[in-house]
Parts: C-alpha cells; structure tokens; sequence
C-alpha cells in the first residue's frame, strides 16, 4: 500500500525538528515492521540542498520575492521525483521538515505575494500532492527568535526580524484555516517534553488509521 506522508510546519524557532527527534526512536521501536523516512525542505537530495545554499544564503539579500517562491518550488520538484514519491511507493512513513505550507505562508503571505498564486505555482511543482497529516507547530514569534538566537549564524530569512516571522505566522494561521481535515495545530510554546507527546500522540492516531493497525 501507499505509504504515509506528514510534515511539519511552524515559523523559525518553533520546535518542530527537535520535537521529530524525540519521537521518532520511539515511533520506531513501536511500529518494527514500518519504515520511517525523515528529510526536510527546502533540501533532501543534491539538486534540492544545491537550491537550499542559494535560498538560505544571507549574502543574497537581493533576492527578489518571485525568485524565491520559484526556487523553493523547484527544490520541492526534485525532492518529490527523487525522494518522496519513490518512498511513499514503498509504503514507508515520511516525515518532512516543511512541505507546500511553508511557500503559503512565506512567500504567498508574508512577502505579498498571494497564497493563490504559489499554490498555483507549487500544485504545478508536486503534481496536486499534499501531505496526509501536516504539524503545525504555532508560537509566539517573540519566543521562536529567542531560540533562534541559540544557533550561531542565521540564514537569510532568519535575518528578517520579528515582523517578517510575525507576518508568517498570520499566514501559517491562515493556510491553518484553508485545510482544517489536514492540519492539527500543535502549541509549541510548551516544554520540548510535552510537545513530544502531543506530537507522538498524533503521528500513532495518523499511523494506526493509515496502516490498519490497533484493530
């Protein structure tokens, strides 16, 4: 069968890839027979992390907003030809780091250029495909830019302040209320312990209905 396909969304400084961390040693030890993929975007393969050092890369502070949208709907093609197609066709659970949302809430909210218009652009790149279950991991950006600082040196949208990641967060919220059968909202205000388990929590939900399991 057809394998499962959940990502994970929230602004900079959300929790997401840490949270992932906690849970999938355990999600494995659960389900022996499943296999699980982890990969992220913008990236996954050569060609998509080639696109990602373009993207990132705070020297390209001239980067217009089209540029972007387009570069991240280009790395989301090879990722989906190279890696996420060939996997869920192998009936593997994968969990990506970002998928579509992302593009909706940064590039078509928070850089004016309309959630419409990068769908449109991104349902191009992924052939219509979306996630099974999205994360989506909602904090105060104040907060997630004080995680942020942790981390050394930022990339180029990290660099944008407080404003920018408050203005994906709205577009976050918005795409929340386009697809609410998809996308469960996960506070990760919370400490990393207990947004693990709410996490957990929805991925065996996710798994057991997909797979049949717990029957």
């Amino acid at each position: 069968m057809r394998g499962l396909f959940i990502s994970l969304e929230g602004i900079d400084g959300s929790g997401k890839s840490t949270a992932l961390t906690t849970v999938l040693e355990r999600l494995k030890k659960r389900y022996k027979e499943l296999t699980f993929v982890q990969s992220r975007e913008p990236g996954g393969n050569l060609i998509a992390e080639a696109i990602r050092e373009i993207i990132l890369n705070p020297d390209y502070k001239a980067m217009d907003a089209r540029t972007e949208a387009l570069l991240y709907a280009a790395s989301r093609r090879q990722h989906l030809v190279e890696n996420l197609l060939p996997q869920l066709d192998q009936g593997k659970v994968v969990i990506c780091d970002r998928f579509i949302d992302s593009s909706l809430a940064y590039q078509g909210y928070a850089r004016s250029l309309g959630i419409y218009n990068v769908l449109t652009i991104n349902r191009f790149a992924t052939e219509g495909l979306l996630p099974d279950l999205t994360l989506y991991f909602d904090i105060d950006p104040v907060l997630g830019m004080e995680r942020v600082k942790g981390r050394g040196k930022k990339d180029r949208l990290e660099e944008e302040g407080y404003s920018f990641q408050q203005a994906v967060r709205k577009g976050y919220l918005e795409v929340v209320d386009k697809y609410p059968e998809r996308i469960v909202v996960i506070d990760a205000s919370r400490n990393v312990e207990e947004v693990a388990k709410v996490v957990e929590e929805k991925l065996i939900q996710a798994i057991d209905c997909h797979y049949g399991k717990g029957e």
